[in-house]
């Protein structure tokens, strides 16, 4: 019986003919950014700082992990290799490709479930189910209209996910631009009824936030997604078409939204996300704006399915069904948001802000700088294969992973800096040169240690 195809070539590169229009991925990674989460961000901000202390604790926030996003996105579309699967040839080999997929996948489905929690919550509020389903609640705080909405975008997210990127692509297609059209309906509205000039000068209306921890707060909010720009970068053709996905990306989605919700904030003097855009485009609105989470969440159970995937093959050297991982993440995801994970969101991204971006640092430097793999790659890319073998393990890597794990930590309880941007660029220097050092030790010019040929 003939093997069946993988759409999304999970442990595969993806060969020239399945390379996706710039457009279509552009609005993936614009769906990416303008969510109810970046609204979410924006409005926080807006709430504790001026305009213009927003503006610039976005822009220092975003700089460094857009290119981080750029250089990984274009190793990517180079190699035509997923996050987790093109680790095992930028520094962390088999297995450490298999840790590095299993922190993807945990999480990326934690994410899953807040953006599931988000849509649950405000569906919930806007759409009155209580005469068919009763006010009992089930668990604290977690209402039976909740619970509702969360199984049913949690599974209607999982089957779209099921049917690929295509579809992926399809549906951002047509909620982007209906989401960034409410938005800007709202700002409009906003400004009718408001001074623009008092809304840039004023300061927010709740406890004033600090320019470390506003920094803090966007490199964490963004640090997930950006490390696993590969997983859709990958069917993008070349370097360039990355660069402006990520440039367009951040304009149009990380600086708009924040700097719109931050006017929001301004003008309605709260940082609720439902209650601003409910004040300013009404139910129709909201429906979309909320409804708009499912563009983002799709990525989330994307990259979380690859990540497991990877982990899998790594440690068992056999080929999960993707459909099979889609569905048991995403039903785990819709468990997660029922029991109410959106409590545990700053939590979450604080956790996310330093444990993931030491592996970007690591990542970008081992492909660019050492470029210890790249023949292995160039040689196997010219047949559309992955490489005819592999590190079993890079110790070096798992060591400046947690050290730079670690440093993060440390710095973000001592307030020093921005934890996110530490441990990746503390992370990666390390890297460097460790290698740099130990090769020159070995006499060797590039520094490899046991491979195997079987890299799947």
């Amino acid at each position: 019986m003939a093997e069946k195809k993988d759409i999304d070539y999970s442990l595969s590169r993806v060969p020239a003919d399945a390379k996706q229009p710039f457009w279509k991925i552009l609005l993936i990674r614009i769906g990416s950014i303008c969510c109810v989460s970046q609204l979410m961000l924006g409005a926080a901000l807006g709430y504790g700082m001026t305009f213009w202390g927003a503006f610039w604790a976005t822009m220092f926030g975003s700089v460094m992990l857009q290119v981080i996003s750029w250089a990984l996105g274009t190793a990517a579309a180079h190699e035509g290799l997923s996050t987790s699967l093109l680790s095992r040839w930028c520094g962390f080999g088999k297995i450490g490709s298999a840790v590095f997929g299993g922190v993807v996948a945990i999480s990326m489905v934690g994410w899953f479930g807040v953006q599931n929690s988000v849509f649950g919550q405000g569906m919930a509020s806007i759409i009155s189910l209580t005469d068919f389903i009763g006010t009992q609640e089930i668990l604290p705080g977690v209402t039976p209209e909740y619970v509702f909405w969360a199984i049913v975008t949690g599974i209607g997210i999982t089957l779209l996910v099921v049917f690929g990127i295509k579809a992926i692509a399809n549906f951002a297609t047509i909620f982007v631009p209906l989401f960034i059209a409410v938005v800007l309906y709202a700002a409009v509205v906003m400004l009718q009824s408001n001074d623009l000039g008092t809304l840039v000068s004023m300061h927010g209306a709740g406890p004033a936030l600090s320019m470390g921890a506003a920094i803090t707060m966007v490199a964490g909010g963004f640090i997930a997604g950006a490390i696993c720009t590969p997983d859709y970068a990958r069917f993008l053709k070349n370097g360039t078409q990355v660069f402006w996905m990520t440039l367009i990306g951040t304009f149009v989605g990380e600086l708009g939204m924040n700097l719109i919700a931050v006017l929001l904030a301004h003008a309605t003097g709260t940082s609720n996300v439902v209650d601003l855009m409910m004040a300013e485009s009404g139910i129709v609105g909201v429906i979309i704006v909320v409804a708009s989470t499912v563009k983002l969440n799709d990525i989330n159970l994307y990259s979380s399915s690859l990540g497991l995937a990877t982990m899998i093959n790594a440690l068992s050297n056999r080929k999960a069904s993707r459909n099979a991982l889609v569905w048991i993440l995403g039903i785990a995801g819709t468990l997660l948001s029922v029991v109410g994970i959106i409590n545990y969101f700053t939590g979450f991204l604080t956790l996310l802000g330093v444990a993931i971006p030491p592996v970007a640092g690591i990542m970008v430097v081992d492909y660019f700088l050492l470029r210890r793999n790249r023949e292995l790659l160039d040689e196997s890319r010219e047949k559309g294969e992955l490489p005819g073998k592999v590190e079993r393990i890079n110790p070096v890597a798992i060591v400046c992973w947690v050290v730079g794990f670690a440093i993060g930590e440390v710095t973000s309880l001592v307030n020093l800096g921005i934890p996110g941007i530490n441990s990746l660029l503390l992370s990666g220097i390390l890297y460097f040169v460790v290698m740099k050092t130990m090769s020159s030790l070995r006499g060797v010019k590039v520094l490899k240690f046991e491979e195997t040929d079987q890299v799947l």
